[in-house]
């Protein structure tokens, strides 16, 4: 059974695009409220002193578990996309996704330290279930050979980044007072909202994720959830353990494992669909192109996520946040890269609509590598910025500022083009699963960032500026890669519409 919305190319009712799009877009919008407001915090509160109301947990472990956090969010995307595919459709698994999200930032608001992982738990496994199959939808209100989906993926991500610009605008006055789990319970009244709007205009979705692309018999249903009965069984108990005590949890250990552990995962499960999925040559090629954009959204990731962690704490200590009388809000340093995406989005998407008209169609590969080495020019900034603060200085904004354009540039060349070429390039029968799959390469980029955040050691400034520069010329190196073999695979990718 096919999930492909009935939706055709003359349906403008959303800024030219399906009516579809706005029920997906201000969901979005208010679940990202949600997640980034939460994730803004979480590094700078669990590095807090007890007196500041926070955790006091060393850098090096807070990086760590941020990067753990924020990993396990996009890994549990895998199984989201395969309940979704086999079990209850997109559009359900969307709406319990949510209602997950909700109740987790209700716990994070519970003013209970003990608590706290529980609530992080539960954010993660709603995530998991929300977050690739709304991206997939967004693919099914269009037509194979729409020449929107590039623009109308460009215009959710906008709404993304309406969400969280409003996040990071509200909780940042809320972090200065220490009032953290005001702050965390602001996060679940934005998931709130964004269910109400979701279940109020779900039906302009149509058939777009209303049913699973592939029919389990009942046998495999009732096994199916009997296993996700037993893994949310065994992942309440270990809790149980780890908040008792009775075992005792490594940070950064555990993130080096599951970096390795992620990887073997994405490669292992692309592996299988690549050759167990019975596809046919055209669909091997297009799947060979599509992995190519994602190493370059692990790698960009690895480098963007340094946004929570290590330029959160840079922005804290090493900038002078002074404006007159008025001190700037660390978090608000983060509104930069929102705002300049709500005011440039439109801009990429006009772009990759004109370039079309004139029949120059960059491909995803090259579209991706270039996001990637403006994402690293971005680091190159911050070596010079590091340089000044390793000297004992505190830098002016603009150096943060000027990163995080860069990286927002970055980001738009890369990020809704990716999605594209996920909803595009992947088998239709895989749509949901191969979603899942490429959030994979947001897990893993973000458990390397947050290692990587770990070597931010406020005792050791002089190794500040060696960790951007390593950043920058790696990223760097990979993006160009990436281009000169995407004069292969560019090819390929326009297979899907033969």
């Amino acid at each position: 059974m096919t999930t492909e919305s009935k939706s055709t190319d003359l349906d403008t009712g959303f800024f030219g695009h399906p009516q579809g799009l706005s029920t997906l877009f201000f969901t979005e919008m208010w679940e990202r409220f949600s997640y980034y407001g939460m994730r803004a915090l979480l590094v700078l509160f669990m590095t807090a002193s007890i007196q500041e109301g926070g955790l006091f947990i060393t850098v090096a472990s807070a990086s760590a578990i941020y990067g753990l956090y924020t990993g396990a969010v996009y890994l549990m995307g895998l199984p989201g996309g395969w309940i979704a595919d086999r079990l209850l459709g997109c559009q359900k698994t969307v709406w319990y996704g949510g209602l997950i999200i909700f109740s987790g930032h209700v716990v994070l608001a519970i003013p209970n330290d003990s608590t706290f992982f529980i609530g992080l738990v539960l954010v993660v496994l709603g995530t998991g279930l929300l977050k690739p199959n709304i991206g997939a939808m967004v693919g099914q209100l269009y037509s194979k050979n729409d020449k929107r989906r590039d623009a109308g993926y460009t215009l959710y991500y906008m709404g993304i980044n309406i969400g969280a610009f409003l996040a990071y605008l509200a909780v940042g006055p809320l972090k200065e007072q220490g009032l953290w789990h005001w702050a965390f319970g602001l996060a679940a009244v934005g998931m709130a909202l964004g269910l109400v709007l979701y279940r109020k205009t779900i039906y302009k979705l149509g058939d777009a994720g209303a049913e699973p692309t592939v029919k389990s018999s009942p046998k495999m249903i009732r096994t199916s959830w009997g296993i996700i009965t037993c893994f949310l069984l065994a992942l309440a108990l270990m809790m149980v353990l780890i908040m008792s005590g009775s075992i005792v949890v490594d940070p950064v250990a555990t993130a080096e494992y599951a970096a390795v552990i992620i990887t073997a995962i994405f490669l292992a499960y692309f592996a299988g669909v690549f050759f167990l999925g019975n596809l046919d040559g055209n669909e091997k090629r297009s799947l060979s192109a599509l992995f190519l954009v994602c190493v370059a959204s692990a790698c960009f990731w690895a480098g963007f996520e340094q946004a929570g962690s290590s330029l959160n704490l840079f922005a804290q200590d090493y900038t002078n946040r002074m404006v007159g009388s008025f001190e700037i809000p660390t978090i608000w340093f983060q509104l930069s890269n929102s705002a300049f995406i709500i005011m440039l989005a439109p801009f990429i998407a006009a772009l990759w609509i004109n370039l079309a008209k004139k029949m120059i169609t960059p491909s995803y590969g090259i579209k991706c590598a270039l996001g990637l080495i403006i994402m690293a020019l971005g680091f190159l900034v911050m070596f010079f910025a590091a340089q000044y603060a390793a000297a004992g200085m505190k830098v002016a904004p603009y150096w943060l500022v000027t990163t995080y354009f860069l990286h927002t540039v970055g980001e738009l060349c890369l990020s809704p083009v990716a999605l594209s070429a996920v909803s595009k390039l992947s088998p239709k029968r895989f749509a949901g699963q191969m979603m899942g799959v490429f959030v994979l390469t947001y897990s893993i980029g973000n458990v390397v960032a947050g290692l990587l955040a770990g070597n931010f050691d406020p005792e050791n400034l002089d190794q500040m500026p060696e960790l951007f520069m390593q950043i920058c010329l790696v990223s760097t190196l990979i993006g160009v890669v990436i281009a000169i073999l995407t004069l292969k695979t560019g090819k390929w990718e326009k297979l899907t519409n033969e």
